[in-house]
């Protein structure tokens, strides 16, 4: 187990980081996404804070100062605080209230408590967008089983009924076929707030990360397509093959997105681009996202570095792309057993290969235990390299 840095307090710190001192960020969560800051802030300079559940999760061996605790307790979050200049997120589940807490006490939190009221709860996040003629699948409360009803007609099948609040990976939604899924669906969902959505029939899963500081510069990376297998995104395609104008549109959509819900920060907006060549929002994620990790090696400054600079208001880095083409893959566990997976000697034989594991306790079935990333002058190319060493790397599998 690798050896969790540990300070009996972490330093004061103000408001402001003054000349000469190096600035601290506090990041609530400790998977890949805050290591993946941590690296990206350690290369600036800055020092990073982080708390989980656990001693050992992926942020825990690049942190400079990692916390054991619940981030969903304010208590937790107001000690994770001390010493911060700001304090920002890896995940969308943590309670707005929670940061209401921190800013009650003079925290600088980005994105805000505020952004994150109507981004964490995705029926009040779409009628936003919907408010300022952004445009989405058509979508309804659901409070009542009459209510499913309802939907039922006015969408047809198939239609998705989801969970407003801390769904995922396809988890908490539930996809209605057909007239006799609407009881099942009702009795397994119908703890939870929920709202119905039409089924939108697709030609491609688009994405664009968006990063806006705190004084307004906006930088946009380029429209990739993704590709989900199961509710999870297997394979991120830099840039999308889609037409131009599309691109631009999805651009367009993308920022006023973000400026909808006042989002500071790296931000990813998913999309669908429908066969009559229309962009409609799926949904924002108000952090780095899944969708840019390409950006590592494949922009000139990643989703992860920009993150750090908008919350510092510090200026943004190009999001211009090194190489015509890149490709991410998703690396998801194979089974239950150890993190580190074989044939990693093999996969790095493949020139052009740049591997990323993240050091998770254990794996488990679909679990996402890294991701690569191949450049390439064309899609095609990267995609056929990125393959092949996904398939050459087994986790969990004796």
């Amino acid at each position: 187990m690798p050896r969790v840095p540990q300070m009996s307090k972490p330093p004061v710190s103000t408001a402001e980081s003054p000349s000469g001192r190096e600035p601290v960020v506090g990041i609530i969560g400790g998977g890949q996404l805050a290591r993946m800051l941590c690296l990206s802030a350690s290369a600036l300079g800055v020092r990073t804070q982080t708390v989980e559940r656990q001693a050992r999760c992926p942020a825990s061996a690049v942190s400079g100062w990692h916390q054991v605790g619940d981030w969903k307790l304010p208590a937790v979050a107001l000690r994770l605080a001390e010493g911060c200049d700001v304090v920002t997120i890896e995940n969308e589940f943590v309670d707005f209230q929670t940061l209401e807490a921190l800013e009650r006490r003079s925290v600088k939190v980005l994105p805000s408590s505020a952004c994150l009221k109507i981004v964490q709860d995705k029926l009040v996040q779409k009628e936003s967008l919907r408010a300022l003629g952004i445009p989405t699948p058509r979508f309804r409360a659901v409070g009542s089983f009459s209510a499913l009803r309802t939907a039922a007609v006015e969408f047809g099948f198939p239609f998705l009924l989801k969970r407003r609040r801390n769904g995922y990976d396809g988890k908490g939604n539930w996809t209605m076929a057909n007239v006799e899924e609407l009881e099942p669906a009702w009795r397994r969902l119908s703890g939870d707030l929920l709202f119905a959505e039409e089924f939108c029939d697709f030609a491609a899963e688009i994405a664009v990360m968006v990063c806006r500081s705190n004084s307004g510069e906006i930088v946009r990376y380029p429209v990739v397509e993704t590709i989900q297998k199961n509710h999870i995104c297997r394979v991120v395609k830099a840039p999308a093959l889609i037409s131009e104008a599309c691109k631009r549109e999805a651009v367009r959509i993308a920022v006023e997105s973000v400026k909808a819900v006042g989002g500071v920060g790296s931000f990813g907006v998913e999309m669908f681009l429908t066969k009559e060549n229309r962009i409609l929002v799926n949904e924002l994620a108000p952090r780095v996202h899944n969708s840019g990790h390409y950006t590592i090696e494949g922009c000139c400054a990643s989703q992860f570095e920009n993150h750090i600079r908008t919350i510092l208001d510090w200026p943004l880095g190009r999001p211009e792309m090194v190489k015509p083409a890149a490709v991410m893959v998703n690396l998801l566990g194979d089974a239950d057993g150890d993190s580190f997976p074989s044939g990693v000697s093999q996969a790095l034989r493949i020139e052009g290969v740049h591997l990323h594991l993240y050091g998770k306790d254990a794996s488990k079935a679909g679990r996402k235990m890294g991701h690569l990333t191949v450049l390439g002058e064309s899609v095609e190319s990267a995609f056929a390299k990125a393959s092949q060493a996904a398939a050459a790397l087994k986790f969990g599998e004796q």
